[in-house]
């Protein structure tokens, strides 16, 4: 079980209609989400994340930079660890530790949050 988010929900609805339209317009049932323009199962997942980069104008792209990303916006707002690692995947908070990057902005939101805290003690 994963919650989806509504905008999440939205893209994957879309996509499952698209497939809809492709087995009207072929005549076939596609089990599948995410498909080739003619239906069959994405096999080689590396080769079609490569050429979809490509395509999109983003070629250095990895599929673990969206990890990263979804670990980072989960620390982000505040989620507990144990969901953000159930939700992320990972099992133990070593590697989790590993993709919650502390960046930049993160670090201006805690001097923000520590200067707010000695504003209200002072």
């Amino acid at each position: 079980m994963f919650p989806l988010t509504p905008e999440l929900r939205t893209v994957l609805e879309k996509q499952r209609e698209w497939v809809r339209g492709l087995e009207r317009a072929t005549g076939q049932i596609i089990p599948w989400v995410f498909v080739h323009d003619d239906g069959t199962p994405i096999l080689n997942f590396r080769y079609s994340w490569k050429k979809a980069c490509r395509q999109a104008g983003v070629s250095k792209r990895h599929v673990h930079d969206f990890r990263r990303t979804a670990v980072r916006d989960l620390e982000r707002a505040g989620v507990p660890r144990s969901a953000a690692m159930k939700m992320s995947g990972h099992q133990t908070e070593t590697v989790y530790r590993r993709y919650a990057i502390v960046d930049e902005g993160m670090m201006r939101e805690a001097a923000e949050k520590l200067s707010r805290l000695h504003s209200a003690q002072g």
